[in-house]
Parts: structure tokens; C-alpha cells; sequence
């Protein structure tokens, strides 16, 4: 399995506005008549909260999950144990079946999954502080992305959110 696209944010602390990005995804699902959801490990609900802060999203967002425990991507999202085991929760293929997971546990349109290393601590060589994966689950299927991002804990997250949301609209 490999990443539909690979991004790089080398910027030690960037400032990401994600209101503009949030308001332009709400406005593109509600004009095509489309809803979304959300499965966050890394970023704790921020994805849900951007969307959610726009009046009106209320038409197209169902619901989001913050599964942070894999026992929680399993149980919830249908993770299965034997991919949380062999690839970890980090990985492409998590990220995959989370998106999955959460467009059929919601029956939305749209599946948004993150799963990452935030840091400060707990990155390894093989998977470095900055490197989360996202998946967005639309009819058409799943598109990966893998992002490195350096910085403090919250350019890590920010910075996922900005890059995610830019993604499920160009996707859309």
C-alpha cells in the first residue's frame, strides 16, 4: 500500500488558518448534497472542530469520532486487530480502514481518518515525531496521504488539519 500523495512541511512553526479551508468544505458538500465524518487519533476532534465551527455545517457533517485507543479504532471503526498488531496504528493501512470504518459506521459520504505522531515523544527511527497518515473515503474509494511535519506538538496537528481539509476538497 502506498500514499496517494506524500507532503513535507519543513517549517519549524507555521501558523495554518483553517476557518477559509473549513468554510469552502462545508459550501462543496452542500452543494452537492453530500455529508462527512470524522476518525481522529493524533489530532483529538480539531478536523470535527474546524468543520464544525462554520453556521451551517450542521447540513453536512454527521458525526466524529476521537480514537486515540486502539481499542477504539477497532471497536468503533472496525480496525482490524490483525492490521493494528502487524503495521501499527500509525500506517497507511490503519488510516485506510479508519476512513472506511467511519464512512460506513456514519453512513456519510465522506470518511476523513488521522492517525500520527504528534510529539513531543514517541516517535522511533521507522516512525518519526511529524509523520501522520490521513484517509478520505469517498464512493470512488480511498485516498492516502502520508505527511512529515516538524515543529512543536500543535504545528504537527494545525498543520494536519490545514493539509487535510485541502485534501477532501480537492478531492471532492
Amino acid at each position: 500500500m502506498t500514499p496517494d500523495e506524500v507532503i513535507y512541511e519543513n517549517s519549524e512553526d507555521k501558523v495554518y488558518d483553517t476557518r477559509v479551508l473549513a468554510a469552502k468544505l462545508t459550501e462543496a458538500l452542500k452543494a452537492k448534497k453530500m455529508t462527512v465524518s470524522t476518525a481522529e487519533s493524533c489530532t483529538g476532534g480539531l478536523i470535527a472542530a474546524a468543520i464544525t465551527d462554520i453556521s451551517g455545517s450542521s447540513e453536512v457533517f454527521h458525526r466524529g469520532y476521537v480514537t486515540y485507543a486502539n481499542s477504539a479504532k477497532h471497536e468503533l471503526l472496525g480496525v482490524k486487530e490483525e492490521t493494528l498488531e502487524n503495521y501499527g496504528a500509525v500506517s497507511l493501512q490503519t488510516a485506510y480502514e479508519m476512513a472506511a470504518g467511519v464512512r460506513k459506521a456514519a453512513n456519510s459520504d465522506v470518511g476523513i481518518s488521522v492517525t500520527g505522531i504528534a510529539g513531543p515523544s514517541g516517535g522511533t527511527e521507522e516512525k518519526p515525531v511529524g509523520l501522520v497518515y490521513a484517509g478520505i473515503a469517498t464512493e470512488a474509494g480511498i485516498k492516502l496521504l502520508e505527511m512529515h511535519f516538524n515543529g512543536s506538538r500543535d504545528n504537527v496537528r494545525c498543520g494536519t488539519v490545514y493539509t487535510v481539509l485541502k485534501n477532501v476538497i480537492n478531492t471532492l
